[in-house]
């Protein structure tokens, strides 16, 4: 029983962390494009530069 004295309020910990973590995210506009970064990725940029 002492186990879940620990575990439960650590597991709480760490959701309310995760769940603080996301928000920032959202609210920092790290979502706002998801296509562009895998679009940059496969761009070749040597072709881009000999133009």
């Amino acid at each position: 029983m002492t186990a879940l004295a620990w575990l439960i309020p650590c597991a709480l910990a760490l959701g309310l962390l995760g769940l603080a973590a996301f928000l920032w995210c959202l609210n920092s506009g790290q979502f706002d494009d998801l296509e562009g970064a895998g679009w940059r990725a496969l761009q070749d940029e040597e072709a881009d530069r000999q133009r």
